[in-house]
């Protein structure tokens, strides 16, 4: 492991947390650059444009980054912002039906104490720095009168710089018991409300209301949903441009993007070590999931997409890759069963056009109680990063509608 802990981690106490600054090991910064000098590409066939990513991901879109990473990329200066950014803690958990867990997570506080806890929960292939332009705006409304979070946002072991796990099992389940403890014994919160976009409600761990934009349902039946069954086989005449815009991609992804989720559920270790032992490998591996699902690629620039790389590249790719193993794998299917159970705690969702697998409205209705649901034409999966702006509006309207308040006061 090249994380530095500011104790070493067997003397850490259970539920203590203990504050830190991030670091990365140097000499791990300098085999990268190393390696990435002695990388060798493939070469694009000829009848493939320079725009084309049938393929996957771009020779030259990849290699001009490979390049910035080795030439001018400064891991020290993205540190920096990041320590100054959030307010980072590890602190050490007894799981029950796993054990001792080691957790990283930022912490900020609201700035008045009307401030609601806000647990921003990330997925694959992204971290807690996927909070960074909205941890800010959440806690310190511009608008006194505005609703303040405390924005909790914790990695996943073996994600960004939470220690991987030392045994398997830890799949959302074990993450959504790892997050009710550090939300409730650790942070002292009576509720709590969570953001998440993709491996589901399980990572929620009880919270009192929750609101995502990554809604994996099935299509109805017509035991299901009558309905929406309906509705649905007369799409044709009865659905908005919108919904059909949204199956097309849901359909894009699952026939032409979806390989690699059979192989990290699946063999994510044999994976693992190519992609993290070969930055320019784990590199592609990214950039070609951040081309085909964001729809504001102006919004990453070549600093931001390394900076998603590095969260993955500094524990050698492989933990976060077992994730999709426990969470999808044949044996354990943990978040597929996540919609197969109803969600009763009052729910928003935000849909965006080029996210991967949402779906009408009426299909949702299916797995959860929707009391907010807004659509945008421009936005993808990295939403927090893409539109900062609607992204923090949406939570901010959904969690001050009387329906939920009425929820977090019982």
């Amino acid at each position: 492991m090249v994380l530095k802990s500011p104790i070493p981690l067997d003397q850490l106490k259970f539920n203590v947390p203990v504050r830190y600054k991030l670091h990365v090991d140097r000499k791990l910064l300098d085999i990268t650059r190393k390696k990435l000098a002695l990388s060798r590409y493939p070469e694009e066939q000829s009848d493939f444009g320079e725009n084309n990513w049938a393929q996957g991901a771009n020779v030259s879109r990849v290699k001009q980054l490979a390049e910035h990473w080795q030439n001018k990329y400064d891991w020290e200066t993205q540190e920096n912002l990041l320590n100054d950014a959030f307010n980072h803690f590890i602190v050490k958990l007894d799981v029950p039906g796993y054990g001792s867990l080691v957790l990283h997570y930022t912490h900020t506080r609201a700035h008045n104490d009307k401030g609601i806890p806000l647990l921003f929960s990330h997925g694959w292939p992204g971290s807690f720095v996927e909070a960074m332009r909205i941890v800010e705006p959440l806690s310190k409304p511009k608008n006194a009168e505005d609703q303040a979070f405390h924005v909790v946002a914790p990695s996943i072991p073996g994600f960004g710089f939470s220690p991987a796990p030392v045994k398997s099992g830890v799949g959302p389940n074990v993450v959504a018991r790892a997050y009710k403890i550090l939300m409730t014994e650790v942070l002292g919160g009576r509720f709590w409300i969570i953001h998440y976009s993709f491996y589901g409600y399980p990572v929620s761990g009880g919270s009192q209301s929750s609101a995502f934009e990554y809604v994996p349902v099935p299509p109805p039946t017509i035991i299901s949903a009558p309905v929406a069954y309906l509705r649905w086989c007369f799409s044709a005449f009865t659905y908005s441009a919108f919904e059909h815009k949204a199956l097309q991609v849901r359909r894009n992804f699952e026939h032409d993007q979806s390989g690699y989720l059979e192989q990290q559920k699946t063999r994510p270790q044999t994976l693992g070590f190519a992609l993290g032992d070969s930055p320019v490998g784990l590199l592609a591996w990214f950039v070609e999931k951040i081309h085909d699902w964001a729809d504001v690629h102006d919004a990453f620039s070549d600093d931001d997409i390394i900076t998603l790389v590095m969260m993955h590249w500094i524990q050698g790719a492989t933990p976060a890759l077992r994730f999709y193993r426990e969470a999808f794998g044949r044996d354990m299917r943990e978040a597929e069963k996540t919609f197969e159970s109803y969600v009763s705690a009052p729910t928003g969702v935000s849909m965006y056009a080029k996210e991967q697998l949402h779906c009408p409205r009426d299909w949702a209705n299916q797995v959860a109680n929707i009391q907010f649901w807004r659509e945008y034409e421009k936005g993808g999966h990295f939403s927090s990063l893409e539109r900062p702006d609607i992204f923090v509006k949406d939570v901010r309207g959904f969690f001050s509608s009387q329906t939920v308040l009425k929820t977090l006061a019982s």
